[in-house]
C-alpha cells in the first residue's frame, strides 16, 4: 500500500459519508501571510504589567509575518535577553523590564522599532 493512500484518511477526517460520486474533499489550506522585511516593519515595544499579577513584560506589537518566524525571532530576542517568553497572534512577550535591549536587539537586526510608555 502506498503511503499516499495511507494517509488519505486523515484528509477525510470529519466527513462521514456523501451520495455525490464526483464530491471532493475540502483540504484546510490556510495561506501563511507572508513576512515582511525588517526595514519595513516598525515594532512597537512597551513594558506591560496588566493582567500578570504584578510581574513586568516586555510587550513587542505589530509584526507582520508568518508564526515560523515570528517564534523564530521571538526565540533570538529570549535568548539574547536570557528570560522566557511566548509569541502568537503578531506579539511577542519577554519576561521582564527588557524594553531598550529589546529595541537594541531588533536594530542590529534591520528592524524599525517605537518604544512606547515610560
Amino acid at each position: 500500500m502506498a503511503k499516499k493512500e495511507k494517509q488519505d484518511w486523515k484528509d477525510r477526517l470529519n466527513v462521514v459519508y456523501s451520495t455525490n460520486p464526483d464530491y471532493g474533499y475540502d483540504k484546510d489550506s490556510e495561506e501563511e501571510e507572508d513576512t515582511l522585511e525588517p526595514n519595513k516593519q516598525m515594532l512597537k515595544i512597551s513594558i506591560d504589567r496588566k493582567k500578570r499579577k504584578g510581574k513586568s513584560v516586555t510587550l513587542i506589537e505589530n509584526f507582520v509575518g508568518s508564526n515560523n518566524d515570528l517564534k523564530e525571532l521571538a526565540k533570538k530576542l529570549k535568548n539574547k535577553c536570557g528570560v522566557g517568553g511566548s509569541a502568537k497572534d503578531g506579539e511577542i512577550i519577554i519576561q521582564g523590564e527588557f524594553k531598550q535591549k529589546v529595541a537594541d536587539i531588533l536594530t542590529q537586526l534591520g528592524y524599525k522599532t517605537k518604544l512606547i510608555g515610560g
